[in-house]
């Protein structure tokens, strides 16, 4: 009866943080709009992190309870999902021929990011005195690879129209919606963080696979929705832009304030994951340059979306 109350928890929780995320965009982006902020500095920063915000409040609750093995699991389990279900499934409704900005760009930060995990997630690969701790110094370089990424943005959106939408609502409203939005996440982080943690200790399984699983589809449900139906609707460049984004988000700003929170133990788990995320950044890049240039194909996406459903099972098999 207990774990059938944890998953519900589980289940409320997602849903009651993803809708959170949305008041805290919406109040936080049409207050900077009355504030006369511009609208490509709104589309970079606010809205940019406002859908990371999930990601971000779970893996601060859990660094504060100390559950950074679920943090970890959070973060490469929804790099994994963003790129293999996301864009996997996208592609199946209609492939992704992408604009060279992005794929020359924004891809090779995103294989950055991985590449930079691995080398101070998994010290003892590179020296007999490394270790596989993510410190709080080590956090300060993730922090300073997103600074110059969120620089390198601002000055992409300088050069371009302002095709961002924003709703306007009066000042009591934005300040509402972004008031509801942040005490949702907080609460609910917490309540989801209690929840997978203590199913996770029940049920005897790691809380890593937890993070890597459960919590990282939940967290990642709105990346995934928004992919496909934006790709519906033919907006292939905002597809990729996002996912692209939300990956480069999730390694250099959410794993640093956890780390700077509490410094992130890597376990060998983690690291076979992150070799993996790498690999997989990587046949992405290279799938751009192969064949129909700077496009991902039905039958690649269909081959990605396997390639989830494999790891997952070996996931699990791993424990």
């Amino acid at each position: 009866m207990f774990i059938l109350v944890l998953i519900l928890a589980l289940l409320i929780s997602f849903f009651v943080i993803i809708k959170s995320a949305d008041y805290f965009v919406d109040g936080a982006a049409s207050l900077a709009k009355r504030l006369n902020v511009p609208t490509f500095v709104i589309g970079v920063s606010v809205i940019a992190v406002g859908t990371s915000a999930p990601e971000l409040f779970v893996n601060a609750t859990a660094a504060f309870s100390g559950a950074t093995s679920l943090s970890v699991g959070n973060v490469l389990g929804s790099n994994l999902i963003n790129i293999l279900l996301g864009l996997g499934m996208a592609s199946i409704f209609r492939p992704l021929s992408v604009h060279s900005r992005t794929v020359w760009k924004e891809l090779p930060f995103m294989l950055l990011s991985s590449v930079v995990l691995i080398l101070l997630g998994a010290g003892y690969l590179f020296g007999p005195y490394g270790d596989n701790v993510i410190s709080r110094a080590d956090a300060l370089i993730l922090l300073s690879f997103f600074v110059i990424f969120m620089v390198y943005a601002f000055g992409i959106s300088t050069n371009q129209d302002e095709h961002t939408k924003i709703q306007s609502f009066s000042t009591v409203k934005s300040v509402l919606l972004t008031f509801i939005g942040i005490v949702g996440l907080v609460v609910f982080s917490k309540i989801l963080v209690w929840s997978a943690t203590t199913l996770s200790s029940i049920l005897g399984i790691s809380q890593n696979l937890v993070g890597l699983t459960v919590v990282a589809v939940g967290t990642s449900l709105p990346e995934i929705v928004t992919a496909v139906s934006a790709v519906r609707k033919g907006l292939v460049d905002l597809v990729v832009g996002g996912i692209v984004g939300s990956n480069i988000f999730n390694i250099f700003l959410i794993l640093s304030v956890t780390a700077l929170i509490h410094p992130i133990k890597f376990s060998n788990d983690n690291i076979v994951d992150t070799f993996t995320l790498t690999a997989i950044s990587t046949i992405l890049f290279i799938i751009m340059f192969v064949g129909k240039k700077h496009t991902l194909e039905r039958s690649q996406g269909i081959i990605f979306v396997a390639l989830y459903i494999f790891y997952i099972i070996f996931a699990i098999l791993r424990g």
